[in-house]
């Protein structure tokens, strides 16, 4: 019995001795099969340890998605929907916030006509990711939220260099004080976006300082309510990066409420590049992920996967582009 690749109808009865017809009746459990045969097919389902496919049956993928989706994640789901499409996939889309508190994970490998997964920004821990991972789904992680075991298939954009190239930026224009609001402390982008910043800081000679950086939720009202807090400092940055754009508009009202002119007084910059970046007064410069070609590699990776291949490149980070919008200008002399 093959062991790297999905096992078929015909595989089992190749190994069996029976028709393609029995096995697909022994798996459907439909009454007219001899018993010695019912257990002879079973027995090799068993062995196989791998979920068996029926000829001109669609493969349907599970994607699981436990947030609205937004113009962020949407863009995510409809590249995965659309390139799985173009394979001949169906998709079972699994969506909204409420299913983030169903044990989605435990109960998957089980779940009857789903062949494969695509999970994006699992909440689920690592722990959880690896037990999958020792069944017989194939499935592959997207924008993963903390850092993915080492023989799980994942793609991301890259953080880093991105929040890197960012803040090099603002340096470049003179910026020294400049505060962050960065996302969730757990977070995987929090991190490396973080370091990021820091690694361009450094390199210009500057210390972060503590009381200028905020982890919070990565909505525009938690962007409002801590950036109020930055600017009402007596030490007022010159600037503030943003961990997403939703949290640069939020601090964008906040300036406005101050009276603060944007870039002249205070420079304001996000990341992810999504529409609502376009929209402020002044367009927001961010860093561009590529959201829809995260989508189509998770499904390249999956296809491989299906395949009986196992990827090369396990761990995928997709390059981000800076783009400097008039929210971010040179530093005002003190």
């Amino acid at each position: 019995m093959p062991d790297n690749r999905r096992v078929t109808v015909r595989d089992i009865a190749a190994e069996t001795g029976v028709s393609i017809a029995t096995v697909s009746r022994v798996l459907n459990d439909h009454a007219n099969v001899a018993p010695r045969t019912r257990d002879l097919v079973l027995r090799a389902v068993e062995r196989s340890k791998m979920r068996v496919t029926e000829p001109g049956r669609p493969r349907t993928v599970y994607v699981r998605c436990p947030y609205v989706l937004t113009d962020y994640f949407g863009l995510i789901v409809s590249s995965i929907a659309e390139t799985l499409k173009r394979h001949g996939l169906r998709v079972l889309l699994d969506a909204g916030e409420a299913s983030q508190h169903a044990d989605a994970l435990a109960g998957l490998p089980d779940e009857p006509g789903v062949d494969a997964a695509i999970l994006i920004l699992p909440p689920e821990d690592g722990d959880q990711l690896v037990a999958l991972s020792q069944t017989d789904l194939p499935f592959v992680v997207v924008d993963p939220r903390t850092p993915p075991p080492p023989d799980i298939a994942a793609v991301s954009a890259a953080h880093f260099a991105g929040a890197r190239a960012l803040t090099g930026h603002l340096v470049g224009l003179g910026h020294r004080d400049i505060g962050v609001i960065a996302g969730p402390e757990e977070w995987l982008a929090s991190d490396a976006r973080l370091a990021g910043h820091r690694a361009a800081l450094s390199q210009a000679g500057v210390l972060p300082m503590a009381h200028h950086l905020w982890h919070v939720e990565p909505t525009t009202e938690a962007g409002h309510r801590t950036a109020a807090e930055l600017l009402d400092h007596p030490e007022r940055p010159t600037a503030i990066v943003c961990f997403n754009d939703k949290l640069a508009v939020g601090t964008v009202q906040a300036a406005r409420e101050r009276g603060l002119r944007i870039p002249d007084d205070l420079s304001i910059a996000g990341f992810d590049d999504i529409d609502i970046s376009r929209a402020t007064d002044p367009p927001l410069t961010t860093v561009r992920q590529p959201l829809q070609e995260m989508g189509r590699i998770a499904v390249t990776q999956l296809m491989r996967m299906l395949d009986g291949h196992q990827p090369e490149a396990l761990h995928i980070e997709l390059a981000t582009t800076l783009v400097v919008r008039k929210s971010t200008g040179p530093a005002l002399k003190q």
